[in-house]
This record gives structure tokens, C-alpha cells and sequence, in this order.
């Protein structure tokens, strides 16, 4: 197998570039004024975080099976180091198959480079985590944005990409399509259940984690649209 897809591709093959082309920019679009917001500390936005913030805490100390359910979900499922773990069990297996390598470094890179961004804005924006006098569970680092989130839609988007593009069947697709989502929302739901994270970094982590999807997308569509082209010898 090559690096090229392996279902037949029709003539508007530039469609799905184009498509991820425009979902960057509303994408980024999006990005940024969420990211002006937090670090400008909008009023009405950090209202409404502590007002959820508030409103998940409660409940959580109270309900100590749930959150001890959540924290489990939250801490070795849908852990960035697992998630990060299930990439290198997908570069592995394109890497095995020897001719997609350049989809594996495409792979691994894109992670990579989702590490080194969220890390960077935690450090440049760093906004400080729920702080509260009866935690439930305690995270390091900056709160924006959410790392578990970010991390869970680009391993997740990345390899629906893939599983898209290489022609899985479609059962295959649809189940990986729930898990996907059901882990991205879940990972999403509980860092603000478990009192670490405001919404909002929450949301952060999710609109930059589909950015770079969005970006990634792109420049491998782009990359096999250009070898297509490419005169054969």
C-alpha cells in the first residue's frame, strides 16, 4: 500500500483540501477570539466559567462514585499519554506497512507539534485552575487550554482522517466516529467536572486541537494532490 488513498478518488479531488482550507480559517478565526477573551479576562466569559465551575463542584464532592468513575475516564483513558500512546501504535502499524511512511511522520509530527503548542500558550497565557478548599483531583500547569481536550481531538481526528481516506469499512468508520466523539466530549466534560478546568479551556482545547487537524488535513491532501500531478517515470 502507498501513501496515496486507496479508494478511487473522483475528478473534484481538490474538494477535501479546499474543505479543510476554509474549516482552518473559521477554525483559527474562532481560535483567536476565544484566546483574546481569556487572556483579556472578559467579564461575561469568566462569569460564566465560574458560574460552571460552581455549578459541576457540588455535585462532585457530593457523588463520590461518579467522580471517582470520572477520574479513572479522565486520568488513564483519556490521558494524553494514552492518547499520545494510541499514535505510536498507529505510526507503528504505517510504518510496517513501509510504503506509507510519509503519512507516518505526518502522523507523529502533527501530535508533536500539538504538544509543543499547547504548551505554549499554557505558558503564555497562563491562567490559573479552579482553586478549590475540598478538591476532588489536582492537575499541574496552566489551565488554558485544556490539554486532555486538545490532545483527544487530534489524536481522534487525525486517525478518522486516515481510516476515511484509506477506504476502512464503513462499519469500522461509524464505530470508530462514536468512540471518537464520545472520548473527545467525555475528556471534555470531565476536566470540568473534576473542578481542574474552567469551560472555556475546555473549549479552547477543542476548537485549536480541530484547527490543527484542519491544518494537517490540508497539507497531506495537498501533498498527494501535488505527487498526482507529478510526472511518472
Amino acid at each position: 500500500m502507498s501513501d496515496q488513498p486507496t479508494h478511487d478518488r473522483p475528478s473534484h479531488r481538490r474538494e477535501p483540501r479546499d474543505r479543510a482550507i476554509v474549516g482552518a480559517v473559521v477554525l483559527a478565526v474562532c481560535s483567536a477570539l476565544l484566546l483574546a477573551l481569556v487572556a483579556a479576562r472578559w467579564r461575561p466569559l469568566m462569569d460564566l466559567d465560574g458560574a460552571v465551575a460552581r455549578g459541576a463542584h457540588g455535585p462532585a464532592v457530593r457523588d463520590h462514585a461518579l467522580t471517582h468513575a470520572l477520574r479513572v475516564l479522565s486520568d488513564w483513558v483519556w490521558d494524553p499519554l494514552t492518547m499520545r500512546l494510541l499514535c505510536v501504535v498507529a505510526v507503528v502499524w504505517l510504518v510496517w506497512r513501509r510504503s506509507m511512511w510519509w503519512t507516518a511522520m505526518w502522523l507523529a509530527t502533527t501530535v508533536a507539534v500539538s504538544a509543543v503548542v499547547q504548551q505554549a500558550l499554557k505558558a503564555a497565557v497562563g491562567r490559573p485552575r479552579p482553586h478549590w478548599s475540598d478538591p476532588v483531583a489536582v492537575a499541574r500547569y496552566a489551565a488554558f487550554p485544556s490539554g486532555h481536550a486538545m490532545t483527544a481531538t487530534v489524536v481522534c481526528g487525525l486517525l478518522l482522517w486516515l481510516l476515511h481516506r484509506y477506504g476502512a469499512a464503513r462499519p469500522v468508520r461509524r464505530t470508530a466516529l462514536a468512540v471518537a466523539v464520545v472520548s473527545v466530549l467525555g475528556v471534555g466534560l470531565t476536566r470540568v467536572w473534576l473542578g481542574v478546568h474552567w469551560l472555556s479551556d475546555v473549549v479552547g482545547g477543542w476548537l485549536l486541537g480541530a484547527l490543527l487537524v484542519a491544518v494537517a488535513v490540508a497539507v497531506l491532501e495537498g501533498r498527494t494532490r501535488t505527487g498526482a500531478r507529478s510526472p511518472r517515470r
